[in-house]
């Protein structure tokens, strides 16, 4: 009998650690989704602190603060900004700003400062801007964009419709897309843009900026799941070159002329038919009849030659692979400020 009451003791024990190892694993995974729903709200908290609304125009008188926006509705361009330095440099699109225009900046303390152009480049449609106010201005923090792949969650920050600063979410659908501009490499994410959202910040869970939100394809003017953002590594090469130089400098391989040819292999190649007399490319020894077999290990095109050139920044490389006297070689190219 006693033997049989142990028994029963033994096996409820076991159901009573069954059930606490249970309950257990259901705090530790109650715990777990809550820290990961809070992931988008700090992500947004973190960011958001850096991003401010442009307003554009010819003609537009300045406000005390936000509560007056009524004031300034009727700008020619409204759109949204991110802080990139402290010292109140501020990143945004060239397609918002006017000729000889006036720029207001609505920060998320409520307070409103003037703008002025640094410089701007609408190959890119980046600009940037400076203000100088008396309170401290919080530096956004740079992600790798890079590193981005599809299927990543992001959020979107910006001021859509001027109704106010606004957090939309969504994913990477594709990256290296050329809608309009084949020398970005454009990150393409469903996550919300709307008119307003141009110069808005595109970030990852963590927070990180890795894009400069820039246009939508839309048949209506309005949001329909396709939206495209300037990759933060571009974007903080841009803003670079504007600031130190009020311009982007093109980057430059020497003065030469190419015709396409087919290889015996069937391959298509670039054969340069007239090169100047100095240069990065004679520098590197190469001479009027080389071959160039390869572009930055892609097909030897005039496509991506172009592109090799505008995605590159004085200083930059570019790997050639050529046919130089007959003898293939890979060639390092040091580009150069067009003068």
């Amino acid at each position: 009998m006693q033997k049989k009451i142990n028994q029963i003791l033994f096996v409820n024990n076991k159901i009573i650690y069954l059930l606490l190892f249970v309950l257990f694993l259901v705090i530790v995974l109650s715990q777990f989704s809550i820290k990961n729903d809070n992931k988008f709200v700090n992500a947004s908290e973190k960011a958001i602190a850096s991003v401010v609304t442009i307003y554009t125009s010819s003609n537009i008188n300045t406000p005390r603060n936000l509560f007056q926006r009524n004031r300034y509705t009727n700008s020619e361009n409204i759109g949204s900004g991110v802080i990139i330095s402290s010292e109140g440099h501020i990143v945004t699109n060239s397609h918002l700003m006017i000729p000889n225009g006036k720029i207001i900046i609505g920060h998320n303390n409520g307070e409103i400062s003037e703008g002025i152009l640094v410089g701007q480049d609408n190959d890119s449609d980046i600009a940037v801007i400076k203000t100088d106010v008396n309170f401290p201005m919080v530096q956004v923090e740079i992600g790798n964009s890079s590193e981005v792949r599809v299927g990543d969650k992001v959020l979107a920050i910006g001021n859509p419709y001027n109704i106010g600063l606004s957090v939309t979410s969504g994913i990477i659908s594709a990256t290296g897309r050329d809608y309009g501009n084949p020398y970005l490499e454009l990150i393409q994410t469903d996550a919300a843009i709307n008119p307003g959202n141009s110069g808005g910040a595109l970030i990852n869970e963590e927070g990180y900026l890795i894009g400069i939100n820039t246009k939508i394809y839309s048949k209506t003017g309005s949001y329909e799941g396709l939206g495209f953002a300037i990759p933060s590594e571009k974007v903080f090469q841009i803003a670079s070159e504007l600031i130190k130089f009020g311009k982007v400098r093109n980057a430059w391989i020497g003065n030469f002329r190419v015709k396409p040819i087919r290889l015996k292999n069937n391959l298509m190649a670039l054969e340069i038919i007239e090169i100047g007399s100095d240069g990065p490319l004679i520098a590197a020894g190469i001479n009027q009849g080389d071959i160039i077999i390869k572009i930055n290990d892609k097909p030897s095109t005039w496509n991506n030659l172009t592109q090799s050139l505008k995605l590159a920044f004085p200083g930059d490389i570019i790997d050639l692979e050529v046919l130089n006297d007959g003898v293939q070689k890979l060639l390092s190219i040091k580009t150069e400020p067009i003068n």
